[in-house]
Parts: C-alpha cells; sequence; structure tokens
C-alpha cells in the first residue's frame, strides 16, 4: 500500500521562504553598517542601526513561521542563521563600541571586552540555551541594551567594566532570565511594559546624543523589573 504523497511547494511558497532567509540575513548586513559607524565614532548612528536589527530580530520569527519555512525549505536551518545574525547585532557590536567608545579602562580594554564576546560564543551554542519551560539560561547576552546605557548615561570606564564582566560570568550561572513572549507567567506585563521600554528607547536613540537623561534614569524600571521577576520567579520555585 502506498503512503500518501506531500505535494511539493509552490516556486512562490519556496520563493517567500528564501525571502524571509534573506530578511534574516539583512541583519548582518546592518551589522557590517554598524561596525563601519562605530569606526567612525558615529555612535548614534550605530544605536540606530542595532534597533534596526532588532525591528529585524523581532520579526523574522513571525514570518517564517507564517510561510511555514522549515517545511518549505528542511535543508536550510534558519535557526543557525539566526544565531549568528544574534551574536554579531548583540554581542560583537556593542562590544566594539564600547571598546572604541573608550567605555573601558585603557590598560585592560582588551580583557574585558574578551569577557563577552567569549562568555557568550558559549552561550550562544548551548543546546539548553532556552529551557524547556520558556526561560533563557544564563544572562542571555543583551550586550545592546548594556552598550546603550554605558553610552547615554555616560558611565565610567571602571564602573562598565565591572557590569561588563559581571554580566559575562552571569552567562554560566544557573539562572533562568524570563522569556517575555512566551513566558507562562508575567507575560502581559512583561510585553506590555517591555512595549513601554521600547518605545521609550526609540525615542531616546533617535535623540541621541542629546537623550533626557532623566527619562534613560526612569527607563532603567524596566530593566530592573525584569530581573526582579526572573529571580523571585526562580527563588519561589514558580519558574
Amino acid at each position: 500500500m502506498r503512503g500518501a504523497t506531500t505535494e511539493p511547494p509552490s516556486a512562490l511558497r519556496r520563493a517567500a521562504a528564501w525571502g524571509v532567509h534573506a530578511y534574516t540575513a539583512s541583519g548582518a548586513v546592518i551589522a557590517y553598517l554598524a561596525l563601519a559607524a562605530a569606526a567612525e565614532h558615529r555612535f548614534p548612528d550605530v544605536f540606530r542601526l542595532l534597533a534596526v536589527a532588532l525591528a529585524i530580530d523581532c520579526t523574522d520569527g513571525a514570518l517564517a513561521r507564517a510561510v511555514g519555512v522549515k517545511r518549505v525549505l528542511p535543508y536550510y536551518d534558519g535557526a543557525r542563521l539566526d544565531d549568528i545574525v544574534d551574536y554579531l547585532t548583540y554581542v560583537l557590536v556593542p562590544i566594539v563600541l564600547l571598546h572604541l567608545g573608550g567605555f573601558f579602562p585603557a590598560p585592560y580594554a582588551h580583557w574585558v571586552a574578551a569577557a563577552p564576546l567569549l562568555a557568550s560564543a558559549y552561550g550562544f551554542c548551548r543546546s539548553d540555551a532556552k529551557t524547556e519551560d520558556h526561560y533563557f539560561r544564563g544572562f542571555p547576552s543583551y550586550w545592546n541594551v548594556v552598550a546603550f546605557y554605558a553610552y547615554g548615561l555616560r558611565v565610567s570606564p571602571e564602573v562598565t567594566a565591572l557590569w561588563v564582566v559581571g554580566l559575562a560570568a552571569l552567562v554560566f550561572a544557573p539562572l533562568k532570565f524570563l522569556y517575555p513572549s512566551r513566558a507562562s507567567r508575567f507575560r502581559r506585563s512583561a510585553i506590555g511594559l517591555g512595549a513601554v521600554w521600547g518605545l521609550a528607547m526609540l525615542y531616546a536613540i533617535w535623540t541621541l546624543p542629546d537623550a533626557p537623561a532623566l527619562l534613560l534614569w526612569a527607563s532603567l524600571a524596566y530593566p530592573a523589573y525584569y530581573c526582579g521577576v526572573s529571580f523571585w520567579l526562580q527563588a519561589t520555585g514558580r519558574s
């Protein structure tokens, strides 16, 4: 008895699937442009480009599911492509910006820069980096956020270095951090407050280098909420 045959995807569906992968890959081009801007010390432009890369990262998954890229192009690993681009935009570009901008103490700037680069290389390659109950394991390499606050608030090189090295160590920590879009608890509040925070960040980014200091300090409430909820859920065994 012959099994049921599956009709191959149409040329239009295959083109759409490749288009989604190209959309994801465009983040690498954004990363290149951001590195070029960083080399020219056009740091506000770097953050604007990273905002574009973030928008791509937040939307390509929905497009991939809508097109069914795994079924249409089963031999092409979109998740790996996404990880490569994310490492560039979330890790490499922000760390290069902090280094070129003088946000690491000069005598050991290269050592400080190496810490997040190596830690996040490890974190990105863990097969259990995202837990089965929808959390990030260890600090989820939000170095673009770290770089933005260091730049926007003019944090000293010594304090920036302490934060960077400390957060790099947390990549290896057995801690769970909230995955807002898939969290089973605090999902609505995390997404809602995150949207407000995102709008505030967009305004701040587009007004750099003169972003309102009060807005930047007030916006730290969301990262504090994010970390506080993550630690509370784990400490109380509710994660």
